[in-house]
């Protein structure tokens, strides 16, 4: 029996088999490729079943290889991972201005994660019924001037007067299995709740002491849109931490120094102080956002920090 884990709550899951769903659980521990998981079976995962003798639940029995996934370094195990969800067309990350402001390197971080994997990503800008003020004006044409070369679809949205919803959103999500991710508050319970009012995601204020968002979702969950396709809810996220990447790799996981590797003097360069560096001199030249560079170096230190 095979099927779709539309919803994982620990050690059970709930997989989609065609018109049903089942109620699962794992046989056993898996190896998971040399990976350190937190959770061996992600939503959006393809999995075999066995049906338990005279129970309506099912065995896990066999994960089916994934096609890609979005991970990141799990908050309570630094030696670990989460993976957040597999099998996806693309990954949406929605960003506010402000309770809570989505920092840039935030967003970088996210974007590394899935330029890795070769997953599209969108980034929706919530809230946009409460922007209001030059510096939050600011942050919102930095985020267009920097993302939308670099190939990033950068849409405005409100979620709460469903502005820019049915006649931007939904066309770009339907027939797709889209991630959705983001830091708690952004407002992607109710982003949900507007495009899939079946899902009934419940949602809360935002802290009024800390101005950061409340945690709402506790598991990730598939939910289908009513014209095909469908999106996967995940928890908020503080932070994202990437996966170990090698010096040398990481500036592939960025389209903008990805053009001029192979150009610099030194077959091993880092872009750091390196002379004859290429995507240094076109940094200074403007062809590369100051704060983008600014990313790959504070990640660059990071990873070396954890060798």
């Amino acid at each position: 029996m095979k099927g779709r884990v539309i919803k994982s709550t620990g050690s059970w899951y709930v997989v989609q088999v065609g018109e049903k769903v089942v109620s699962a659980r794992l046989k056993g521990k898996f190896k998971q490729e040399e990976l350190k998981l937190t959770n061996p079976i992600a939503v959006g995962d393809w999995v075999e079943m066995e049906e338990e003798a005279g129970q309506a639940t099912a065995v896990i029995s066999e994960i089916l290889p994934r096609e890609n996934y979005v991970i990141r370094k799990s908050t309570r195990n630094q030696h670990f991972s989460h993976i957040i969800a597999s099998n996806l067309d693309q990954a949406i990350l929605v960003i506010t201005m402000k309770k809570p402001r989505t920092s840039l390197g935030f967003i970088d971080r996210f974007l590394v994660s899935t330029e890795s994997f070769r997953i599209p990503a969108i980034l929706v800008v919530n809230k946009m019924d409460q922007l209001d003020g030059a510096v939050e004006e600011e942050w919102l044409q930095d985020v267009h001037e920097i993302y939308e070369p670099l190939g990033y679809t950068v849409l405005e949205v409100s979620a709460l007067t469903e502005q820019g919803l049915i006649e931007k959103f939904l066309p770009l999500i339907r027939g797709k299995s889209s991630l959705i991710a983001g830091h708690s508050g952004v407002g992607k319970s109710t982003l949900l709740n507007a495009l899939i009012p079946a899902a009934r995601q419940e949602t809360k204020e935002i802290s009024g002491y800390s101005a950061k968002g409340v945690h709402t979702t506790t598991f990730a969950e598939l939910f289908a849109l009513p014209e095909g396709g469908d999106l996967i809810d995940t928890p908020g996220i503080k932070e994202f931490g990437i996966l170990d990447v090698e010096e040398n790799e990481l500036s592939h996981y960025f389209p903008e120094m990805r053009k001029y590797l192979g150009q610099c003097k030194y077959n091993n360069c880092t872009h750091i102080n390196e002379p004859g560096c290429v995507v240094l001199q076109k940094m200074e030249k403007g062809y590369i956002h100051p704060y983008r560079y600014q990313s790959y170096v504070n990640i660059l230190h990071e990873e070396d920090s954890h060798r």
